[in-house]
């Protein structure tokens, strides 16, 4: 009985040694070139310009694909049954994709923003109600750092799912005042003042160049448009100090500025 299940051991090693042999020197080679591809992933990833912020995720997601994979294919080599560990996986995925839902929807949507960049770190941008600088991109959210100093964080689902209106793109923003003058008064006297108040004014950009037009009329003053523009960092300071000389400019001249109901003053958008 002894010799008998002595030989049955023996012949099961000359059965599956070779088997397992040949699986041991797979998965060690299998791992070096998953390792060499993760690496030649890295540099190809630097030098697509992809941002740097999801190069970690995507080189260990891809590792981790590889692995599995290498690991179902030894299993196979030496017998194991897969199919079964494949289900299992699959309702295990299938599982927590349904828990987790909304979570990988702010996943795949963080994923995006980092490939294809609607904005970036440092950008001024128009986003769900909230205009602010961006301080940190995230896999599940964007925080922006608001102009009054709040802090918001906006899901990645939503952020990509609206309209993302990018401040910063162009480099450049117009500044929208708004001024009226009374109807006694010459348009183009008034014109010339407003204009020689603007290019005054500091940061103030000379191409585009300033300009100076009649937008609307209502029932005791004509309401003007002046649009001087600037650089995106200098937006503020401009605003408000053309406000300030274009105030000085009309006292001196002797116009009077009235305030028109339903007439909104300051910046669109802010």
């Amino acid at each position: 009985m002894e010799t008998s299940l002595f030989q049955h051991w023996i012949d099961l090693g000359f059965e599956y040694a070779p088997k397992l042999a040949l699986a041991i020197a797979v998965l060690l080679v299998g791992l070096w070139v998953v390792n060499q591809i993760v690496h030649l992933l890295g540099k190809t990833l630097k030098r697509s310009g992809i941002s740097a912020d999801i190069h970690p995720f995507l080189l260990s997601l891809t590792s981790v694909i590889l692995k599995v994979l290498l690991i179902f294919s030894v299993a196979g080599m030496v017998g194991i049954e897969t199919t079964s560990f494949v289900a299992v996986l699959a309702a295990a995925g299938f599982a927590v994709g349904l828990a987790l839902q909304g979570s990988l929807s702010n996943f795949a949507s963080g994923v995006m923003i980092l490939l294809f960049k609607p904005y970036k770190v440092g950008d001024l941008i128009h986003l769900h109600d909230q205009m602010g600088h961006v301080r940190e991109i995230q896999i599940f959210n964007t925080i922006i750092n608001t102009l009054d100093h709040r802090t918001v964080i906006i899901p990645n689902s939503e952020a990509i799912g609206g309209i993302i209106t990018n401040l910063s793109t162009q480099g450049i923003l117009r500044v929208d005042l708004q001024v009226t003058m009374p109807y006694e008064e010459d348009f183009d006297r008034v014109e010339k003042i407003l204009l020689e108040a603007i290019r005054n004014t500091p940061k103030v950009l000379s191409e585009p160049a300033p300009m100076v037009g009649i937008e609307a009329f209502d029932s005791h003053n004509i309401l003007l448009c002046v649009r001087p523009y600037a650089n995106t960092e200098d937006y503020w300071d401009v605003f408000f100090e053309a406000n300030r000389r274009i105030k000085q400019a009309l006292g001196a001249h002797g116009i009077k500025i009235a305030y028109s109901e339903g007439v909104e003053l300051g910046p669109i958008g802010s």
